[in-house]
């Protein structure tokens, strides 16, 4: 009877050990008694030890008192959780942590690998990751046949895991805090050290917790910012509010491995772009020349000035001009490049005027970028009659680059349409329409490129190129 009392106690010591955290009827465990339990009951704790244990279903979750939070408490975040785990020969286990990457726990400061405090130090314990690993079973076919080939036990533990805000991902903490059924978002821009977010309404009252979190989960960022109003199609440029941080705005980025520095509340900057600037400078051969009308801090111009191209780049805004200047000194390409702090317009009947003659005589290729998607089609009047005292020639017209939004269903035609007006002369079937990205649900940006035509630079004050438009 001892013995029989002695394996009970054993088997219920185990049970407990395993199941304490499943979701198991309140009564079933007060009625476990450690030494006598009427032979039905024990008969019922057997199926239940026969059952893998229930995970909880939010076990990655911060504890629901959380919600609402607006000052960051991170102490309130902490939790303790249930994890099975493998227990693992030390011979083996750098073999067998290979052979479960995708099963093992994955949590930001989280180690897969602890020390088994109740068995040999020949051993450790894996930790794994509850969400797929809930039986043996659950083990895909390779996984489990390097289990056999390591000589692993075929049983699983479990380990009582604390978890703290160091743990927890950036939307696992606002998804927490933040009101139930709301939008959540995690996302922003990076400028170098800079976060810059877009946080709607509903997440304003939240913004400095926001920010804090952003910064705490994002190695490197040391200051993030919300942009406050829509952007000064001017300038390009918005006003900003720091969420957390220092109010360090002068930020350092390299974008196709050219290096910029600007004060990002103060010009326009798109980590976005990186893409589109590349594609239009792949276009760009050595001895071409590349009039950037709005040039920035020199995304395009730097770019096609380290490729040999000659550059004429203007910007309307003085902290753009004086960066683009900058940045042209610290990519050594101040030889290759000509700046200028012009409205678009009078740089177009300006400089480009001026240039532009003995360029169509040469060999080289002639670009115009015109990145200003707000305004750039309306700018692109500038070019009617251009050159209207000189001698037409068919010769190596200029080809323009130049981006606009659209929220029309159809961007491709309503860009087309758009800049057809602009220059009075029909651009259909003489260019081509390139999908640069989405701005904003229903609003693209589009890039149109086309040789600028003849009819449009060399027709005097009374030709009416807008007609053959208008029908």
């Amino acid at each position: 009877e001892n013995s029989s009392n002695k394996q009970f106690a054993y088997r219920n010591r185990l049970y407990k050990q395993f199941v304490v955290k499943a979701t198991i009827h309140a009564e079933l465990l007060v009625s476990l008694k450690p030494v006598a339990v009427h032979q039905s009951l024990w008969s019922e704790a057997r199926l239940v030890f026969s059952l893998k244990p229930i995970m909880e279903p939010k076990l990655y979750r911060p504890p629901l008192e959380v919600r609402g939070m607006t000052s960051l408490d991170k102490e309130a975040f902490t939790q303790t959780i249930t994890v099975p785990a493998l227990r693992v020969s030390t011979g083996v286990l750098n073999k067998v942590v290979k052979s479960l990457k995708k099963s093992t726990i994955q949590r930001p400061g989280v180690p897969r690998v602890i020390q088994d405090k109740e068995e040999s130090s020949d051993f450790r314990l894996v930790l794994l990751d509850p969400h797929r690993v809930s039986s043996l079973s659950s083990f895909s076919e390779a996984e489990a046949e390097a289990l056999r080939s390591f000589s692993v036990a075929e049983e699983l533990h479990y380990y009582e895991l604390k978890l703290t805000y160091d743990n927890l991902k950036s939307e696992e903490v606002l998804e927490a805090v933040l009101p139930q059924g709301q939008d959540v978002t995690s996302a922003f821009s990076r400028v170098g050290h800079i976060a810059h977010m877009n946080l709607r309404d509903h997440q304003l009252p939240y913004k400095n917790l926001i920010g804090q979190v952003i910064m705490d989960k994002n190695p490197g960022v040391t200051c993030v910012v919300n942009k406050t109003n829509i952007i000064d199609s001017t300038y390009r440029n918005f006003k900003m509010e720091v969420l957390a941080g220092e109010e360090n705005m002068v930020a350092k980025v390299k974008e196709n491995g050219v290096t910029y520095e600007f004060d990002f509340s103060r010009v326009y900057w798109n980590p976005r772009l990186s893409t589109e600037h590349q594609r239009v400078v792949q276009l760009i051969k050595r001895g071409d020349t590349v009039f950037d009308v709005f040039a920035g801090v020199g995304p395009f111009a730097i770019p096609a000035a380290r490729l040999g191209a000659n550059v004429l780049a203007n910007d309307l805004n003085p902290e753009s001009y004086r960066w683009l200047q900058h940045n042209c000194k610290l990519n050594k390409a101040e030889s290759k490049v000509r700046s200028f702090n012009l409205d678009g317009r009078a740089f177009i009947q300006g400089p480009l005027k001026q240039e532009l003659p003995a360029l169509l005589k040469g060999k080289a290729s002639v670009h115009v970028v015109m990145n200003l998607p707000a305004l750039a089609l309306e700018f692109l009047d500038a070019f009617r009659g251009l050159l209207h005292q000189e001698t037409p020639t068919d010769e190596n017209l200029p080809t323009v680059h130049c981006y606009g939004f659209s929220k029309n269903d159809d961007p491709d035609t309503d860009v087309v349409k758009r800049a057809s007006c602009s220059l009075g002369f029909p651009l259909e079937n003489r260019c081509s329409v390139h999908f640069v990205r989405n701005v904003a649900p229903n609003k693209d940006m589009m890039c149109v490129r086309f040789i600028l035509p003849k009819d449009v630079l060399y027709c005097s004050d009374d030709e009416h190129t807008g007609e053959s438009v208008q029908q």
